[in-house]
């Protein structure tokens, strides 16, 4: 399935809650969610009985919309984290917050998911010191994400370090004078702050 490319605040708009996927524009009051908390459409006011597949359905469009992945790196995730030893939600979203674009984001080397993938697909980054570009990319403790020497004279680099907020979550350390972050610990469902019930999503593909 190709990536959504139209308007991202409409997505926010019908999971009814902030994706954070415009970044700054997220945290103001020009944020549609804040304006029109309810779906876009002309029925979107209207009073609608939620079925159970419906509640299922909502939580994992919620998760692949606050990550930008496909349907088909969904079901991928959801294949690998219930061939895992562990709690089947829980291993499908530490796979997806392990993500190199994830954790771009998580440092605050970017202001959103979306620009944190574009900028690891340009190449702007390496882990452990190897050029990788592939935001999916899987982050495990110990490894090191670095702005390469070339990308730390870039505008576009420049103006994130200048609004740089700090890191979002505990189990990644930033060395903002040195344009580098570590991943200290594995992430555990403490640290992740989506508000989804991922049992529902376990619900849906078990089916």
């Amino acid at each position: 399935m190709a990536r959504y490319t139209g308007p991202v605040c409409r997505l926010c708009r019908r999971e009814g809650l902030k994706l954070y996927l415009k970044g700054d524009k997220c945290f103001t009051d020009k944020c549609p969610v804040s304006k029109r908390n309810f779906p876009p459409g002309q029925h979107g006011q209207s009073r609608k009985k939620v079925t159970e597949y419906g509640m299922q359905l909502r939580e994992k469009q919620k998760v692949k919309r606050f990550y930008g992945i496909s349907e088909s790196q969904m079901a991928k995730y959801f294949n690998m984290a219930d061939t895992s030893q562990g709690i089947t939600g829980e291993n499908l979203l530490h796979l997806l917050e392990t993500r190199l674009d994830n954790a771009v984001y998580r440092l605050g080397f970017a202001s959103s998911r979306a620009e944190a993938r574009q900028l690891v697909t340009h190449g702007h980054f390496t882990v452990n010191g190897n050029n990788t570009d592939i935001p999916s990319h899987h982050v495990t403790e110990g490894d090191i994400i670095a702005v390469k020497e070339k990308s730390k004279s870039s505008e576009k680099i420049k103006d994130i370090i200048e609004n740089h907020n700090g890191t979002q979550v505990p189990w990644v350390d930033v060395d903002l004078e040195n344009l580098k972050g570590n991943i200290v610990a594995e992430p555990t469902r403490d640290d992740i702050d989506i508000p989804v019930e991922e049992h529902l999503i376990v619900e849906l593909y078990s089916k």
